[in-house]
């Protein structure tokens, strides 16, 4: 059966790529251990990256150091959610994710790994696991995995894999004459990317707690100067296998674009003690599992942009979204100069670089 790469628009605006095709076997699905006999490199780069741990079988990730919620045993778990680089949740035999105690007593069931800390998610709720458009592969929104309830759609892979985003292999990988004849999709426009890394409408930023709440870069992308509007895409920045946890995961510097600025700020005092330009125009004022202080979460922003007046909001009043289009002076500043006010910050701001 012919498999046919299929674009449909959500009601977010983001174009999600599909593949057609009534089951996985017929639209080619290869899985990317096949991939790895002819493109070894880019394997050994992506399976360490934080995507193929966006869903795996329990029988993958109980040999990785992850602890179990307090009285559940690894019989009790059919699959984990991440467990790599920020949290690990877990799922039942039925396919609902883990928020309470065996017994239905209240339990934190998350584990943030950055600290090693536990933390309540959707306490005691009967939470299915409706994640599977991101965290898979092959994903189809109709029928349950594995005929278990709680699993939301069918997926031909857990977790983010090659084939999520070049398509299924199954005819690239027949013969030389094929190969040639289907080449893999790939496609350097931020909307592959974005298509995931988006929190609800694309115009807006959503918020909570005082922190950007996670995985919405492209949201971030969007309102901020990096976007295609001016030649940036995701991949001008990021090795698209490699996770940005490593240095050879980000492509170019800073100041390979921005050279004027590169080395004035070289020069200054921050650039002298060794200050990355990211500890600025990308602090960690998003969170997904912990964060170091009130505004130091774990995930950078992809905003870019200072405001560099002390009375700029960084968010609504009602908290729930980001209010303009800059990062304010407390997570720029404050994280790291904790004994000093938006005042002080706003007058010395204008002096780095």
């Amino acid at each position: 059966m012919k498999t046919v790469l299929k674009r449909t628009t959500l009601a977010t605006g983001i174009i999600f790529l599909t593949i057609s095709g009534s089951a996985f076997a017929e639209r080619g699905y290869v899985g990317s251990d096949t991939c790895f006999k002819c493109h070894p490199g880019e394997y050994n780069d992506f399976i360490v990256s934080g995507h193929s741990y966006k869903l795996s079988r329990a029988e993958d990730a109980r040999n990785r150091p992850i602890p179990l919620p307090p009285g559940y045993t690894w019989d009790d778990v059919s699959y984990v959610i991440g467990g790599k680089y920020k949290k690990a949740r877990f799922i039942d035999k039925n396919g609902f994710i883990i928020t309470a105690a065996k017994d239905g007593s209240e339990l934190k069931t998350q584990f943030n790994i950055e600290d090693g800390t536990w933390s309540f998610y959707h306490k005691g709720e009967k939470k299915p696991y409706n994640c599977g458009r991101c965290h898979t592969t092959g994903y189809q929104e109709t029928g349950h995995q594995d005929g278990k309830e709680g699993l939301i759609g069918t997926w031909a892979q857990p977790g983010v894999h090659c084939e999520a985003c070049h398509g299924p292999a199954g005819d690239h990988i027949k013969s030389d004459k094929l190969a040639k004849a289907n080449k893999m999709m790939v496609q350097k426009e931020m909307l592959l990317c974005g298509s995931c890394h988006i929190r609800g409408d694309k115009d807006k930023i959503p918020a909570k707690g005082g922190f950007i709440r996670h995985h919405e870069q492209f949201n971030e992308a969007l309102r901020g100067p990096h976007n295609e509007a001016n030649d940036v895409t995701c991949i001008t920045c990021h090795d698209q296998h490699k996770s940005a946890k490593f240095k050879d995961g980000i492509r170019v510097s800073c100041a390979s674009c921005h050279e004027d600025v590169g080395k004035s700020y070289a020069a200054s005092l921050h650039g002298g003690f060794g200050v990355a330009c990211i500890e600025c125009h990308m602090p960690r004022a998003s969170k997904s599992a912990t964060k170091a202080g009130e505004f130091e979460g774990d995930v950078r922003t992809h905003i870019f942009k200072i405001a560099t007046d002390a009375d700029h909001k960084m968010f609504t009043d009602d908290g729930k979204f980001v209010a303009g289009d800059s990062v304010t002076l407390d997570f720029v500043c404050l994280h790291c100069h904790q004994n000093k006010d938006l005042k002080w910050a706003a007058e010395n701001a204008k002096k780095i670089h």
